[in-house]
């Protein structure tokens, strides 16, 4: 096999036909190869060239977990999961919900404090299951980020025209010649992204100033939304329907009810995750990262459940408005009828800030996810270049900027809604997978990987089954019977392995408690979660993830392989064992003593 050096399959198209040829050797050697912890943070970290400032402490992790995740979907999906779902027993789905998302919190962490970079689940993937495996979850979330931006971006101009009583369509116009759904040009959406990306390029700090202003707003108008509903609302709405026909309770449609509530106002937690990309600029990692990480999870799921309790108070659940229930509420007779219709303005003014500090902190993580996939090699290099007067990735942060900019501005809010969910969800239950993986096979040269791969395997395996049942079967005592059976296998099989497979790795500085059984729940809750997805949904990963899959064969591979092939990227299968050395300058962010 010929040596290149590095960029040589590409040079000419003589070139590229040769490295087309060696397509299958090279999947071979670099599909599955992965890197370490201590490659990650030395040799990968200086394709950057500069490196990413270290300006954050915890109260920043924390606030850019509050402002990426108290956005506007609280506004919406407790409406629609209370109307159709729980009740006013979404209280209880948001507790659900925000249990899920500290379990995945607590895998995202102990990847976070052992290996501060920033590429977040993609580096996670990339050290323990191998080059293709990140390169294909790190995708379908960077297409769900811009997508989902877009969304957002789209929705502020709703939300800031109910704050001024002027309606949204007002501020767009249509395009006849442009197919329906593509026709109505949002030039406010398209402002606001370009806004939110040159701050994020300028400095990482004032991002963090800047959200730290909006969140503060933001929370203010949530508070003041919470006090309204509990001075003004009625205790017996919690048990007593608006129509006597309909089912009554704290839970009307049962058990089954409240979990697929959870199912649905979960969305309403995905921001945390962006976060963990931060890891690489904060000064003592050890400390401030499981702080902000869970800190931001409990904060939330305290926040949502008394704005559930809240609007729960102000009307019967079955005469909420699924798409604007707070807004409705006080607008519509509900909490104190005409007298308190202003409320809504101020909701929407809320809501406004919101969608700001959820656009700011998933724009940074888009950025820092596909820096580290530039570092990779497997998309181009100009992609991860650090600027050396920012410190910020600019270049990437400009194009993403640029790219959800352009599909905000035609596409319509119902299309792009179609477009996400499914991705986060799928990395959460990888994450989740991985840091199992890690504590269990530290050193496949040495430890036999296929007890845990058996595992992992198994324990999805029932999880998915019990996903599938609960969604497909009818109510009755087989459904019942069978979802037992489900669980009391999911039980054992997690029994057995804890009893039988020993740890080879121990965290030297912070672990998800209770291994497995925590990550387990994770995963188990993902893929359930999962399981309430629609079509749509599995059909846009399907096809984005066929996309990825001929990116990677035609370009990816043979960008990485030229890496390794020049002392880049190496094959680091052999080099496991360098990340359990000596953890140094933890106050400093750099637990190996190493600068890139």
């Amino acid at each position: 096999m010929a040596n290149f050096q590095h960029g040589s399959s590409f040079s000419s198209l003589r070139a590229y036909l040769h490295a087309l040829s060696q397509t299958p050797s090279r999947l071979a050697r670099r599909a599955c190869s992965v890197s370490s912890s201590y490659e990650e943070m030395s040799r990968v970290r200086c394709f950057s060239g500069s490196d990413m400032a270290k300006t954050l402490r915890w109260p920043d992790l924390v606030g850019f977990g509050l402002g990426g995740m108290v956005g506007a979907g609280v506004f919406v999906t407790t409406g629609h999961s209370a109307r159709f779902y729980a009740g006013p027993a979404v209280v209880v789905s948001y507790a659900i919900a925000g249990l899920c998302a500290l379990l995945s919190a607590f895998c995202y962490t102990e990847f976070a404090v052992d290996m501060p970079v920033a590429g977040g689940a993609f580096s996670y993937l990339r050290v323990t299951f191998g080059e293709f495996a990140a390169f294909l979850t790190g995708g379908n979330l960077i297409m769900e980020y811009v997508t989902s931006n877009a969304a957002v971006a789209r929705s502020f101009t709703g939300y800031m025209g109910a704050a001024v009583g002027v309606s949204s369509a007002n501020w767009r116009f249509t395009v006849g010649w442009l197919p329906k759904g593509f026709n109505e040009i949002d030039l406010v959406a398209v402002a606001v992204i370009l806004i939110v990306t040159l701050i994020i390029c300028y400095s990482t700090r004032k991002s963090s100033v800047v959200n730290m202003v909006l969140t503060t707003l933001h929370l203010l108008f949530i508070a003041f939304v919470i006090l309204i509903g509990f001075s003004k609302g009625d205790w017996k709405n919690f048990t007593e329907p608006g129509d006597p026909k309909h089912p009554g309770g704290f839970s009307p449609y049962g058990v089954s009810g409240v979990f697929n509530g959870a199912a649905m106002v979960y969305l309403s937690y995905i921001g945390y995750d962006a976060v963990s990309t931060m890891a690489e600029e904060v000064k003592n990692p050890i400390k401030d990262i499981p702080v902000g990480v869970s800190g931001s999870v409990i904060l939330v799921t305290v926040l949502y459940c008394l704005m559930a309790a809240s609007m729960s108070m102000l009307m019967p659940y079955d005469m909420i408005d699924e798409d604007a229930p707070f807004s409705a509420a006080f607008s519509g007779g509900g909490g104190g009828g005409r007298r308190w219709r202003w409320v809504s303005n101020v909701i929407g003014a809320g809501a406004s800030f919101g969608i700001l500090t959820s656009l700011l902190v998933a724009m940074l993580g888009q950025s820092r996810y596909m820096c580290v996939i530039g570092r990779s090699r497997v998309v181009p290099a100009w992609f991860a270049r650090v600027h050396p007067a920012t410190s910020t990735p600019v270049n990437v942060s400009a194009f993403l900027g640029i790219l959800t900019a352009a599909i905000a501005l035609f596409t319509e809010l119902n299309v792009l809604l179609d477009l996400v969910s499914i991705g986060t969800l799928f990395v959460f239950y990888m994450v989740a997978n991985a840091v199992i993986y890690r504590r269990y096979v530290f050193t496949p040269a040495t430890v036999n990987p296929w007890p845990t791969i058996s595992f992992l395997a198994s324990f999805s395996l029932t999880s998915v089954i019990f996903a599938l049942v609960w969604q497909l079967f009818p109510p009755g005592k087989p459904k019942i019977l069978i979802l037992c059976v489900c669980g009391v296998v999911a039980i054992g099989i997690l029994q057995l392995f804890h009893f039988t497979v020993p740890q080879t790795r121990k965290p030297e500085f912070w672990g998800v408690p209770l291994m497995p059984h925590v990550p387990c729940a994770s995963i188990f809750l993902n893929v359930f979660l999962l399981g309430s997805l629609k079509g749509p949904s599995y059909a846009r990963f399907g096809i984005f993830s066929a996309i990825l899959v001929v990116v990677y064969v035609l370009y990816s591979v043979h960008a990485s392989f030229d890496a390794e092939g020049d002392g880049s990227i190496g094959q680091k299968s052999s080099d496991f064992i360098k990340s359990s050395e000596s953890h140094g300058d933890q106050e400093s962010g750099d637990p190996i003593g190493l600068k890139a």
